[in-house]
């Protein structure tokens, strides 16, 4: 049986399987791939500037299509589905339009010579491995930059979403990126091992689990290859006192149940003062108990299934440890009764740092409130983890808010507000979240070959 299958996260119900890359097919792709870089490097950059504005073009006009495909694949909700959609259309456009600014040279002060000035290119194929938690948003980070800058791609997504991956490719390549410069494969980890260990792949892009950035690196750094990982996340959530305690709550709550909580740079720890825990708590609760759970094809389900029935009783796991070693549950927690990976959205306080809960990531529809005396020990607290993907601080005084900002050991920081992404901005993280960036002017810069042109000054 193929890995690659998509089985309806609401319905429990297998509906296709799709065939594994074999052995031969290593090579194959491997070669054609390769073989496209000249010709794709070669195409003029305003014409692959037109193809992703093509390509952009293509999502917005698909939406509803697209969005349908990845509720059954992983059960995103339709309306967040869509929104998904969205983000990966603006990414493709943004890349569009500053793609060719980005490529320009740069003149530097010429230090002596007649002319010292920065050139920026391509550098080949590079291999991309991608989550399923946002199929078409975390292809678009990898791919509309390097698309733009001339590299080739084998993109190996997540077993579940082979769909959506299929239909990815298609678009890419009716919008006139060669069907050789894209190709979708459904991979082996050990085969992208093998091909990450090829000479003719310069670099791999991942978005995943620790355990799997750990693997991808040490194979990369022992075939010298560049990487970029995205890996997980425990976001911090800093209420300080001065804050609109209902509204900040109550965005909290939503923010923590999009995507079923799947989501990398969700706010996973919210650090409330001490005196104000009882309120906070209470108006998660409320949001928690209220929202809709169900089919997320249908428009008025606000909250879908986990990606799998195994995902769903993982995280139906943590919490049950959670109590077991003397966390609170609020409520929510267990599984729903019925076919599909669904469970009732929880709030727990009182995890300490003794506690399996309070080191890793929940990666589910489950909050976690912790209370402090002062802003000093809340800094301290949620830089207390491995990793350092995002975090942000709620409060009125905004310059009180962003000194406080400034303290966070994360590679994104944002006051009053938590894990806007945009295609100009940067994506990633530090410590364990993982290393390198994706999106805006960065993103076109992990993969590329920064060469110095220098002339000297005529003799004479």
């Amino acid at each position: 049986m193929s890995a690659y299958v998509t089985a309806n996260p609401a319905t429990g119900r297998t509906e296709k399987e799709f065939p594994e890359l074999d052995a031969a097919g290593v090579a194959e792709v491997l070669g054609r791939a390769h073989g496209a870089y000249a010709g794709w490097r070669g195409t003029p950059v305003a014409e692959r500037a037109q193809i992703l504005t093509r390509v952009a073009e293509a999502y917005e006009a698909r939406r509803d299509e697209l969005a349908t495909l990845i509720a059954t694949e992983m059960g995103k909700p339709m309306k967040e589905a869509a929104g998904e959609v969205k983000l990966a259309a603006a990414i493709y456009r943004w890349y569009a339009e500053h793609g060719p600014d980005l490529l320009q040279q740069e003149v530097l002060d010429p230090q002596g010579a007649a002319e010292s000035l920065v050139e920026t290119e391509a550098v080949g194929l590079l291999v991309g491995v991608m989550p399923w938690n946002f199929p078409y948003y975390q292809v678009a980070r990898f791919a509309a930059p390097n698309l733009m800058v001339g590299n080739t791609i084998i993109l190996k997504h997540a077993p579940i979403c082979a769909a959506s991956s299929e239909v990815m490719a298609e678009i890419f390549h009716t919008a006139g990126v060669p069907a050789d410069a894209y190709i979708n494969v459904f991979a082996t980890n050990e085969q992208i091992a093998d091909m990450l260990a090829d000479p003719r792949v310069r670099g791999i892009s991942l978005t995943g689990s620790e355990r799997a950035g750990a693997s991808v690196a040490e194979t990369a750094g022992r075939n010298l290859k560049k990487a970029v990982l995205e890996l997980g996340g425990s976001d911090p959530m800093i209420v300080l006192d001065d804050g609109d305690l209902e509204r900040t709550a109550t965005v909290a709550a939503k923010a923590r149940l999009m995507n079923a909580g799947q989501a990398c740079n969700s706010p996973k720890r919210m650090i409330v003062p001490n005196d104000k825990v009882d309120d906070f708590v209470s108006v998660l609760v409320r949001t928690f108990e209220s929202v809709r759970v169900g089919d997320p094809t249908d428009p008025d389900t606000q909250v879908g299934p986990l990606s799998s029935v195994g995902a769903r009783d993982g995280v139906v796991r943590q919490v049950e440890r959670a109590v077991e070693q003397g966390a609170t549950l609020h409520t929510g927690g267990g599984a729903l009764d019925g076919d599909g990976a669904f469970m009732r959205p929880a709030v727990l306080t009182g995890v300490t740092q003794d506690m399996d809960a309070y080191s890793e990531e929940i990666f589910g529809p489950v909050a976690v409130v912790y209370g402090v005396d002062s802003v000093d020990e809340a800094v301290t607290l949620a830089n207390d983890v491995s990793f350092g993907l995002s975090g942000s601080v709620w409060g009125s005084d905004i310059d009180r808010a962003q000194q406080v900002a400034d303290r966070l050991e994360v590679g994104m920081a944002y006051v009053n507000e938590h894990g806007t992404t945009l295609p100009g901005l940067p994506f990633g993280g530090v410590k364990r979240s993982g290393f390198g960036r994706e999106l805006g002017r960065w993103g076109m810069g992990e993969f590329v070959n920064t060469r110095l042109r220098r002339t000297a000054k005529a003799k004479g």
